[in-house]
């Protein structure tokens, strides 16, 4: 009689936690290679970006202000004008907006310039009346100098005494003078700044010209790249028209947001009575940008500038109270309702971009550091093998 033999089964695949097994292992739910890898890529990602900063910073700036400036350049082209010549005319007003801006504000910026002197004289005063009249700060320094004599004394008198002839011990001391502040050189590199600041500008400016004519050139060359299947061509036509709706609306809900908060800031401070209170408006909605740390710069700008102006501490943090709290409101209020879900980001996020972006581009990665932590979140948040990514981005 022949023996049946039952077909094999498959055995079921352990689960965690069963009597017998043991406790999963970072090693089990880790590939080591995979790690080392990944960690070799961002660090070559990390120097990759401080190595072309002077090329990455114009290019991102570019594209910025290409989607800023693209519904004006589609509105034109809508009449029936090429969109060359549409691109030229929206950079052309964009240049003519700010010239004019520059040249309307250079008054008041002037006045500031006249009154950096002043300022520093009454600066200055304010020591010499503070150092006649010590406080505490004064009585502790008086207290650190005679423990200093005091053990001055006591090692000079633990030395051990030398011959005669030569007398008591005696040590020459040598007093390292640090050279005083250097204006001259200071505006001497500030002026070389200037000027290599507006050759970039040009070249930034030739960048927005070109991504405007351009269109959707490079959406058409990644959609022809990314296979030949239909369904593929389909998919990445959806991720593109999300990622730019979705740049888009930030962008545009971050220009809204600035200006409200530079036109709220000039019209309380005009209330207070403080001066150049336009320029300080202006500086409102442009630092308004720069995360957490654009708002402390300009209160305490205006700190500096109304404590000068009033002499009055209370007139002092009145004026920074106002200024700190119209940028709080726009922060926790109108930004997040204007904002969709899907573009907003957490706070935590937010911090650790800054620090990294500061990091790796130095002033312009502050105040890059929202724009583009937005716009890696949209790619993220559509491609699968980003899609965590995204999610430690989001809220």
């Amino acid at each position: 009689m022949a023996e049946t033999v039952e077909p094999a089964k498959d055995p079921l695949p352990p689960t965690p936690g069963q009597p017998g097994e043991p406790p999963p292992t970072v090693a089990d739910v880790t590939d080591g290679p995979g790690l080392a890898i990944t960690f070799l890529a961002s660090v070559a990602l990390v120097l990759t970006l401080q190595w072309t900063q002077p090329v990455m910073i114009p290019v991102v700036i570019g594209v910025l202000l290409a989607y800023a400036l693209e519904p004006l350049v589609s509105a034109l082209t809508k009449t029936r004008i090429p969109r060359s010549v549409g691109a030229a005319i929206a950079l052309v007003l964009f240049v003519a907006t700010i010239a004019l801006g520059v040249y309307g504000l250079s008054g008041q910026a002037l006045q500031i310039v006249r009154q950096v002197p002043e300022a520093a004289q009454r600066v200055r005063e304010r020591v010499r009346r503070q150092d006649k009249q010590p406080g505490a700060i004064g009585e502790v320094q008086k207290a650190a100098t005679e423990l200093q004599k005091t053990a001055e004394v006591a090692s000079a008198q633990s030395e051990p005494k030398r011959d005669a002839a030569d007398g008591a011990s005696r040590v020459q001391r040598v007093e390292i003078v640090e050279p005083a502040f250097d204006a001259k050189s200071y505006l001497y590199w500030g002026g070389l700044n200037l000027i290599g600041a507006a050759g970039q500008a040009a070249v930034i400016l030739f960048l927005v010209y070109f991504f405007l004519v351009t269109g959707d050139l490079y959406k058409r060359k990644i959609v022809k790249i990314t296979g030949p299947a239909l369904s593929q061509k389909k998919l990445t036509v959806q991720i593109l028209d999300e990622i730019n709706v979705q740049i888009s609306s930030f962008i545009r809900v971050q220009v809204f947001t600035s200006a409200v908060v530079g036109v709220a800031t000039a019209v309380a401070l005009w209330y207070m009575g403080v001066q150049q209170y336009i320029i300080w408006g202006l500086l409102a909605g442009i630092f308004n940008s720069i995360p957490y740390l654009g708002p402390v710069i300009v209160s305490g700008g205006l700190a500096i500038v109304a404590f000068i102006q009033f002499d009055d501490l209370t007139k002092t943090l009145t004026v920074c109270s106002v200024a700190f709290l119209i940028t709080s409101l726009e922060g926790f209020l109108l930004t997040p309702a204007l904002m969709s879900r899907a573009a907003r980001m957490n706070p935590v996020a937010i911090f650790v971009g800054l620090l990294f972006w500061s990091w790796i581009w130095g002033v312009w990665g502050a105040v890059l550091a929202v724009p583009m932590l937005m716009m890696i979140k949209a790619v993220c948040d559509h491609i699968e093998d980003l899609q965590p990514l995204g999610e430690l981005l989001g809220e």
